[in-house]
């Protein structure tokens, strides 16, 4: 077990005060038996008028600030502490039935897998799912977890990782023509793709601890990172990170479960003043392990980036966004 301690910074600022709409905050861990939250502070620079916390439909934990008066930067200071408890994936303890593809979902389990099972993105080319069944035997049944392993280790291995400022996910079928993107679109790649085989999958927002004993430096550090779930009967959900090729939940923090990217975003609000106004916005997380933990050794990889404030404007109101992957 390894205790790991998460700093999640953002701070907004403008040429001039400016008043400040709701922002919504998914920064509070998903407590569950291989990750237990062990303590949790909120700062906010300048002091909301209110904060309130909700369960949104998926069982994430959601912050919600209000805010009065104007001023010329905002901060979110979230720090965090829990014990991470890695897990060996790969032998994947699934149900007889679901070993080898294809197999079916039980009648129990169905119903609420069905929305996760859709494609949600246009595939009219079907490159996507074109893509997808060459990781298939022709002829013959496939295991289901090397089918799972080969997917995730090709997207790791042949496409190129590159941070992108802007808010939004890059559709499946533009990652596969460009062979490059962020973690969150190879995430997005990689559900779409088990989807358009009838599987289940879902998007998973949160941190990346990166060891220095593990020789290269892993991909996403210094930022929020996303990955993905797939469902298998008997073993749950299983995380898979095609951005470093990570099956299981080894180094991965998870904070948010989602249907879409979109319904997991860490940070976003309003605020209300000229289009001019924005200068940058700054973000910095810091994920580092307890020296008295079992990795005690291992530093941390911390990264900042500055990025332009910024998306649909309206009426004077503007939303920002902090989605860094």
């Amino acid at each position: 077990m390894t205790v790991l301690t998460v700093r999640h910074v953002t701070t907004y600022r403008y040429r001039q005060p400016v008043a400040f709409g709701e922002h919504r905050m998914m920064f509070r861990p998903r407590d569950s038996y291989d990750q237990r939250l062990l303590e949790s502070q909120l700062m906010i620079t300048p002091k909301p008028v209110s904060i309130r916390w909700i369960h949104d439909v998926f069982g994430n934990c959601v912050a919600l600030a209000r805010f009065s008066g104007r001023a010329s930067e905002l901060t979110f200071d979230s720090r965090i502490q829990l014990e991470h408890s890695p897990l060996n994936a790969p032998d994947f303890q699934m149900d007889a039935d679901a070993k080898t593809y294809p197999f079916a979902y039980s009648a129990e389990e169905l119903p609420d897998l069905a929305r996760c099972m859709e494609p949600h993105y246009p595939d009219p080319d079907h490159v996507v799912s074109n893509w997808a069944r060459q990781f298939l035997r022709v002829g013959h049944p496939t295991d289901t977890g090397t089918l799972l392993m080969t997917m995730t280790c090709a997207i790791q291995e042949s496409f190129r990782y590159s941070r992108r400022s802007e808010a939004g996910i890059q559709p499946p079928a533009m990652t596969l023509a460009l062979r490059q993107g962020t973690c969150r679109d190879f995430a997005l790649l990689m559900m779409e793709a088990v989807r358009s085989l009838g599987l289940a999958a879902r998007f998973v927002t949160g941190y990346l601890y990166v060891p220095d004993r593990d020789g290269p430096a892993r991909l996403g550090g210094g930022a929020t990172h996303a990955w993905c779930q797939v469902y298998l009967p008997g073993a749950g959900w299983v995380e898979f990170d095609p951005t470093n090729g990570i099956i299981g939940n080894k180094d991965l923090i998870r904070v948010a479960v989602a249907r879409d990217p979109s319904q997991a975003v860490p940070l976003s609000g309003t605020w209300i003043g000229l289009s001019g106004d924005a200068l940058d916005m700054v973000v910095e997380v810091q994920v580092s392990s307890d020296p008295s933990s079992d990795r005690a050794s291992d530093r941390s990889d911390a990264g900042q980036a500055e990025i332009p404030a910024g998306a649909a404007e309206r009426d004077g109101e503007r939303r920002v966004v902090d989605q860094r992957y």
